[in-house]
């Protein structure tokens, strides 16, 4: 046999006007008008056939029978609110994804605000190293990085990549995101006063800026192009992309950087590529993942999400080898053995 219930705004207006002891404050607190709160509290009371407040000039106080009911009002709202609660956070999912510093930045960061309207029932958290990627010890769901495929052959004029995907191949899958291709940048206002930058051998005249993390980027980079890079040129180095993105705004010189970050760069930095001569390198960027977690569906949304941000469509599955096959080369690997 159905529950005989009252209203359930009936039952907030009381317990609001009850705990409070006074019809205007009540109507504040639940964003209704003090007549509202009045004829709620009035529907009530012919439901339970009885007064629950005594309406004095300025004020109101319960009834006995509306101070009992208070109490056992307030308890079985708690009730609700608490199993509420905790149905929230059973729904409600924290993902973390560790990502290459400035490639979360510029890349990821911008584009998470589609991803939460999209699924608002899952938190993202954004942690940043250039480690290879651990899933397991670091507590992240996800990592992006850039690096050699165990076992893919690359290119004997393929620029070095000295960062690699991951710590442990055990349990994790790989899924690619973008090749990393290199385009020098520097700032509009430093290339308008070297004149006319046309071609790869033009940008010797800047000092370039290096990053720790591609020592040969540029010795490989002008290799490509059939240029020698001159033992006595000016180099500055610097520990992270976004260092040399800063160094090359402030004018400094020209930087090497990935194509995926050259292009998600503000148009109020003042950086410009002066040249097209982009080079890929001997790695490419992916998306690791905890096998385990593959039948998550909070997981398998960020995924999906994630390789159709970076491809315009779902890439391939690409189920990465075991640890005993990384390593793995091919005889014309990359200009690292020249």
């Amino acid at each position: 046999m159905p529950q005989r219930l009252p209203p359930l705004l009936a039952l907030r207006a009381f317990e609001a006007a009850g705990r409070l002891l006074s019809f205007t404050l009540a109507a504040q607190e639940l964003h209704l008008t003090q007549g509202a709160i009045s004829r709620q509290v009035r529907l009530l009371e012919d439901f339970l056939k009885q007064k629950l407040f005594i309406r004095l000039t300025r004020r109101v106080e319960l009834t006995e029978a509306g101070s009992k009911y208070l109490e056992s009002i307030q308890q079985a709202l708690g009730i609700v609110a608490d199993a509420t609660r905790k149905c929230l956070a059973e729904s409600h999912r924290i993902l973390t994804i560790d990502v290459l510093p400035t490639l979360g930045a510029y890349w990821l960061m911008p584009r998470l605000a589609h991803f939460n309207e999209l699924h608002p029932d899952v938190e993202v958290h954004v942690i940043s190293s250039i480690e290879p990627a651990n899933l397991k010890n670091r507590g992240a769901d996800m990592a992006i990085r850039v690096g050699r495929f165990p076992g893919k052959r690359y290119g004997p004029l393929c620029p070095r990549i000295d960062l690699e995907l991951a710590a442990s191949w055990n349990e994790v899958e790989a899924y690619p995101l973008f090749d990393d291709i290199l385009v020098p940048v520097l700032s509009r206002a430093l290339a308008e006063q070297a004149g006319p930058v046309r071609h790869p051998r033009d940008l010797l005249q800047f000092r370039l800026l290096n990053n720790a993390t591609r020592k040969n980027a540029w010795k490989d980079w002008f290799f490509c192009h059939g240029i020698s890079l001159p033992e006595d040129g000016e180099m500055l180095d610097y520990g992270h992309f976004f260092m040399t993105l800063q160094a090359a705004k402030e004018g400094k010189g020209v930087a090497l950087v990935p194509s995926v970050i050259c292009d998600n760069l503000p148009e109020s930095d003042g950086l410009i590529c002066p040249v097209d001569a982009p080079v890929v390198s001997a790695g490419e960027y992916h998306l690791l993942v905890r096998t385990s977690a593959q039948g998550d569906p909070a997981v398998a949304a960020l995924r999906d999400w994630l390789l159709s941000q970076a491809t315009g469509a779902a890439a391939p599955h690409v189920a990465a080898p075991r640890s005993e096959t990384a390593g793995q080369t091919g005889e014309n690997d990359s200009i690292a053995s020249l």
